[in-house]
């Protein structure tokens, strides 16, 4: 598990990982761009899994506000865990 704090920043690149993210925004608010899917608005409380190899990119992140995030990376269903 991942804690994250955003202060305005942004993915300069895509994100192309081997295992699925569960992803929380606690507070805050930000933008996420899922390859073939569009650009997700998130506030605090909204989650969502991002499968492996799901290409996706943070856009925007709140400038006057931390913008908090827990991130699980894991191994999936087959090691016992699922989304």
């Amino acid at each position: 598990m991942e804690r994250i704090v955003s202060t305005g920043q942004v993915s300069q690149e895509w994100y192309d990982q081997d295992r699925p993210e569960w992803v929380l925004l606690i507070e805050g608010g930000a933008r996420l761009l899922l390859e073939g899917e569009g650009e997700l608005v998130l506030g605090p409380g909204d989650h969502l899994l991002i499968e492996a190899h799901v290409r996706h990119k943070v856009t925007w992140t709140d400038p006057t506000r931390p913008t908090i995030w827990l991130a699980l990376h894991f191994d999936g269903a087959e090691e016992g865990i699922s989304g």
